[in-house]
């Protein structure tokens, strides 16, 4: 039988993200605008159509993208500003694992960027490895490992750097379902608050908070179930 579909449960808060009337253009077209927002929950989901500005949203929070004008802060911090406070702070996990991995064994991968000794590097990896079930992976080359390793390869790097909020650029999309599965159990279990752009509605249904985006704007913005409902009576 095909494995079945799991949703990720809520637990405690992280960081206090904060947009202020925050406009962001690209290419001379609006992305965003009119965003004002508070996000302190320790799992929020951000849903909307390819082009709706989600994704934008995420890389402003870890200064990938500046606004155009307004402001973005995570715990008083600008990410622009702070850009190497912030993102000590904050890991981004990319929706590819490739446009994240630099080096061709898993370990010299998880150790480019680490601070501290040597020691303290190792026991960082090898913490982060063990904790997503992966500690076998360490000596592997990165082209032998499978899609869905690749990806928990990619978020190891992250952990290893000991965020206190992780961002989540569409998680599941280049998964399998036992892979998926396998990546919203870990995502259960992580401390770090967590905000993920995703279509995966399942994936968000045990989530605190989900926000629907749709052209730049904020058009929902509550529960799960009632955020998921919006989303499926609009674009469904």
């Amino acid at each position: 039988m095909p494995a079945a579909e799991t949703p990720c449960e809520p637990g405690s808060a992280g960081q206090t993200i904060v947009f202020s009337d925050v406009r962001l253009d690209r290419g001379g077209m609006r992305t965003l605008a009119g965003i004002d927002l508070v996000l302190g929950e320790r799992r929020i989901g951000l849903l909307g159509l390819n082009g709706s500005g989600k994704s934008s949203l995420l890389k402003l929070m870890v200064g990938l993208l500046a606004p155009t004008s307004g402001s973005v802060s995570i715990d008083g911090l600008s990410p622009t500003d702070d850009a190497a406070a912030v993102r000590r702070r904050t890991g981004f996990l990319f929706q590819s694992a490739d446009n994240q991995i630099v080096y061709p064994i898993v370990r010299e991968d998880l150790a480019f960027g680490l601070e501290g000794s040597a020691e303290e590097a190792a026991a960082a990896i090898a913490g982060a490895l063990g904790r997503l079930g992966i500690g076998r992976l360490a000596d592997r080359r990165i082209h032998e490992l499978s899609g869905g390793e690749r990806q928990l390869v990619a978020l190891a790097g992250v952990l290893a750097r000991g965020p206190r909020t992780i961002l989540f650029d569409e998680p599941t999309s280049q998964l399998d379902l036992a892979n998926r599965n396998r990546l919203c159990g870990v995502l259960d279990g992580l401390p770090q608050q967590a905000v993920v752009v995703t279509h995966d509605l399942d994936l968000v249904a045990g989530f605190d908070r989900v926000l629907v985006v749709g052209d730049g704007r904020i058009v929902a913005d509550g529960d799960p179930a009632d955020a998921v409902a919006f989303y499926r009576r609009r674009y469904g």
